[in-house]
């Protein structure tokens, strides 16, 4: 026979937390010195705690205790000046101001590091080389203290003076499309609206000259400096070589089916450029005025061009957003650039360096040349529609926009150092503020602006202006939008 069965007591349900505090109690009991007291915490072994994590997480520590406890002898100055040339950055803790000895024993250095190759203007000269803590800290030390600093690669733009505007020019009933300057710098010509073209003296602003022979407006011109030539295209479908020695037309050009919107010519041979709204770029020839070339492959006007001695030798943009490079040998297209979302109705060649730039309403943007790579946009955005460009050897560049704002810019870094309006003359619209054509005077120290209040502006540099009264204001970009 079985015996009885033993009554088991009832074990009282617990919850977690009610364990966990008893749990609690019991080590209390056992390791606390006073009961009801938390231990104080031991600030060895949380020194100890950091700098293990310190070590661990920044690999390239070393601790060089040794070799400092002979320097921490000297002044907190002398320190100071003895780990200035090393580019020490010292970091001292709330609770060690003064505690020399205790920042030499616990001195972290990071080992040798590359210097980066693109070095900043501002006198940067690369990454600091070592990092001292202070111990003695009870509070958490911050791990952006102890972080490489790395200058910003971004280069630092250079100081220009801002320009300002010294005359205004009145003498076209129309508005004023187009501007181009002699090779001797004494006279400049503007087409119009107004179907003319005039010819100015830059001295003294004064009219010299006015050529009519257009039936429409006047939208490109261009200078030889080869011959005593001056040639110019509009709206009419045609392309005019004028003889300024007997200021009449000797050739035209025939062949264009719309407007003509650019005119360009070619540094070295006797070769003209002309883009429209047929979508083509023509090249003629200047003498026996034939069409060489069609350079076909836009899909909406042609808008601007430009020419260099060396290939790509033609480079165009268009209303179809893009960019073509022309081989002129064969008449094709060499590359064809994308990068823009809208019209590129302006573009400018670098007097000095192989790179331009082009100019469009979503950016300004600067390519390398001859490839054609893509460099950076400019670092403001203008938000207009920008009609035209220039930019001289200084590396003043300076855009046009279709609400008459004129922005200067710096080549080098893309920084937007002046905005400027214009204003309108009197008897004109607010909406007539707008700029069409932008040219630099051969020596690049004088600015012209042809406006749709029929008046041509002429800017120069401020001469009192100098780095304390206009100070730079430049903030290097953090990130950069390719499109």
């Amino acid at each position: 026979m079985p015996g009885p069965a033993l009554e088991m007591e009832p074990v009282e349900p617990q919850s977690l937390k009610k364990l966990s505090f008893k749990s609690l109690k019991r080590a209390l009991d056992l390791f606390s010195p006073v009961h009801g007291h938390v231990a104080p915490p031991d600030l060895e072994s949380k020194k100890i705690r950091i700098s293990h994590k310190i070590s661990v997480e920044y690999g390239g520590l070393k601790n060089t205790g040794a070799k400092s406890t002979g320097q921490a002898s000297s002044t907190p100055d002398s320190a100071l000046e003895t780990s200035a040339p090393s580019n020490a950055l010292a970091l001292t803790g709330p609770g060690s101001s003064g505690d020399a000895k205790s920042v030499a024993q616990n001195a972290l250095v990071i080992g040798p590091t590359v210097q980066p190759n693109a070095q900043n203007d501002g006198g940067l000269q690369g990454r600091s080389s070592a990092i001292i803590s202070a111990s003695g800290s009870s509070e958490r030390m911050s791990t952006s203290a102890i972080m490489e600093r790395i200058p910003s690669k971004w280069p630092r733009p250079v100081w220009h003076a801002p320009w300002r505007n010294y005359r205004v020019i009145s003498g076209h009933l129309g508005w004023v499309r187009s501007v181009a300057f002699d090779p001797s710098n004494t006279w400049f010509c503007t087409g119009s609206a107004d179907r003319t073209i005039k010819i100015w003296d830059v001295a003294s602003g004064k009219l010299k000259l006015t050529l009519t022979g257009h039936i429409e407006q006047v939208r490109g011109l261009a200078v030889s400096n080869r011959h005593t030539y001056m040639f110019s295209a509009g709206d009419d479908k045609q392309v005019k070589c004028w003889d300024l020695e007997q200021n009449k037309v000797i050739r035209h050009y025939h062949g264009h089916l719309s407007g003509v919107y650019c005119l360009a010519l070619h540094p070295t041979i006797d070769v003209l450029l002309t883009g429209g709204r047929d979508s083509v770029c023509r090249v003629w020839d200047i003498r026996s005025k034939m069409q060489i070339h069609a350079l076909s492959g836009h899909d909406n006007t042609v808008c601007s061009v430009f020419t260099r001695p060396t290939d790509p030798q033609v480079v165009t943009g268009s209303h179809d957003t893009t960019i073509k490079f022309w081989d002129l040998r064969y008449g094709k297209t060499m590359t064809t650039l994308t990068y823009h979302k809208k019209s590129v109705r302006a573009m400018a060649l670098h007097p000095k360096e192989n790179s331009f730039a082009s100019a469009s309403a979503d950016n300004i943007k600067k390519f390398n040349l001859p490839r054609g790579e893509f460099m950076h946009n400019m670092l403001s955005q203008q938000k207009t529609i920008i009609n035209a460009m220039a930019v001289n050897e200084e590396g003043v560049m300076a855009t046009g926009g279709d609400n008459g704002s004129l922005w200067f810019w710096d080549w080098k870094s893309g920084h937007n150092f002046q905005q400027s309006q214009t204003i309108v003359q009197p008897g004109s619209l607010d909406s007539e503020a707008g700029i069409y054509a932008l040219s630099y005077d051969i020596t690049g120290s004088r600015l012209l602006t042809c406006e749709a209040d029929k008046t041509i502006k002429m800017w120069k540099e401020d001469e009192n202006a100098t780095p304390e009264t206009h100070p730079l204001n430049f903030k290097p970009p953090k990130d950069i939008r390719r499109f």
